[in-house]
């Protein structure tokens, strides 16, 4: 009995009865104007004395015009707050495009249709019946005053079924609107919400913006985790030298300039990214792009040693800027777990780039735990290359190999 009584006193049921009112209002100027057109075309003692027609064939003569104005005027932000305020249905949003696709015009165009469609009869329908239901009630006490039935029911007990009648067409009248109402609720996400090309499109921007808050993070870390290592390493060099060899101190701290500098430049172009929304995983870049034509300076501040074999200025762009990032954190690690200079070699082959860092172990190493290595390995898988990292022989060594195809289109 609950659920049957549920939509005559339901608050949804009259929202969405307000909702289809409002198509109908909507609708009555293209009903006008089909009325308008339909008594034109008629001869002139046939016409009709008023604007509107209840004809159905004007009624399906005006649903094209209804669809035809869904697909040109911009009416779906009215419809989605509409929905979304009296149909007590929920619209995930649409990603934001600078112009309406095609496929989004006709799904509005239908939703547009069917609202005014469903709207019309239902509103017509309310229009008829509760002034019919009011007429019914007062039977039994005016009689038909109006003429309605002619010499039909009268005041009295003879119309006492009247207010009964009265009362059932009203709750007809409540659950057909509350069956229209469902109706619409039921088409609105669909139509007013995003497609499944728009969802597939949802999550692809959301995937590219993870990639670039992934490689933003790796970019901060590299650089920034590189510049403070080699900060304390040559602060500490300079500090246990500093009476003895001013010479030594003076090279330490160029090579803690050069690397704050560059720390500095890198986060200044990372926060420029982030400001500005821009530098996909291959996306625009601004700011400083360091590549392994870069490495003699890297190399440099940290007071490693090299040995290079090859011509590091034919590598793809791509795996240029990697591999230098690569070496960067390798070369961090080599700093944080081994001691002394650590040794960085370079090669390039036909079809694929070999990298290897390395450096005496102390007893500090193995206590790592940070994002350098996955970093690395992030990197390296992107390019389909192979990493391995760890302790070997007594030393920290980083050996990594990348392939060379697949980066030329990469600039």
């Amino acid at each position: 009995m609950r659920r049957i009584l549920a939509p005559l006193i339901s608050p949804v049921t009259y929202l969405r009865w307000t909702c289809l009112i409002l198509g109908g209002a909507l609708a009555m100027p293209y009903m006008m104007a089909g009325s308008l057109a339909a008594g034109m075309l008629r001869p002139f003692e046939e016409r009709s004395p008023g604007l509107l027609s209840a004809d159905p064939i004007v009624f399906a003569g005006v649903l094209p015009l209804i669809a035809v104005t869904g697909l040109f005027l911009p009416i779906r932000a009215l419809e989605l707050t509409a929905a979304r305020g009296l149909l007590d249905v929920v619209i995930d949003p649409v990603l934001e495009r600078p112009r309406r696709t095609w496929a989004e015009r006709r799904r509005t165009a239908a939703w547009f249709t069917l609202h005014l469609g469903i709207g019309a009869v239902a509103a017509g329908t309310t229009l008829a019946m509760v002034p019919f239901a009011i007429w019914l009630f007062l039977l039994p006490l005016l009689g038909d005053r109006l003429g309605l039935y002619g010499t039909g029911p009268t005041a009295g007990w003879s119309s006492a079924w009247a207010p009964v009648a009265s009362v059932v067409t009203l709750a007809l009248l409540v659950y057909v609107a509350a069956g229209a109402g469902a109706l619409l609720s039921r088409f609105a996400p669909a139509l007013l919400g995003p497609s499944p090309a728009d969802r597939l499109s949802a999550l692809e921007e959301r995937a590219r913006r993870l990639a670039t808050r992934n490689r933003l993070a790796r970019e901060l870390h590299d650089s920034v985790g590189h510049a403070l290592s080699v900060v304390t390493v040559q602060a500490g060099a300079a500090g246990r030298v500093l009476d003895r060899d001013p010479e030594a101190v003076r090279k330490a701290l160029s090579a803690i300039e050069e690397s704050a500098r560059a720390a500095l430049e890198d986060l200044d172009h990372v926060l420029g990214l982030l400001r500005e929304g821009e530098g996909g995983e291959n996306g625009p870049l601004r700011g400083p792009v360091r590549t392994l034509d870069d490495l003699a300076e890297l190399v440099r501040s940290t007071g490693a040693t090299a040995e290079i074999s090859g011509d590091l200025a034919v590598l793809p762009a791509l795996v240029s800027r990697e591999a230098y990032r690569i070496a960067q954190e390798a070369l961090t690690n080599a700093i944080r777990h081994g001691s002394g200079a650590a040794r960085l070699a370079a090669a390039v082959r036909e079809d694929h780039l070999d990298l290897e860092v390395r450096n005496a172990v102390t007893e500090r190493a193995g206590r790592s735990g940070g994002r350098g290595i996955p970093g690395m390995r992030e990197r390296v898988t992107l390019l389909g290359g192979a990493l391995e990292a760890g302790i070997s022989g007594g030393e920290w060594k980083v050996t990594v190999r990348l392939p060379l195809r697949g980066g030329e289109e990469a600039t």
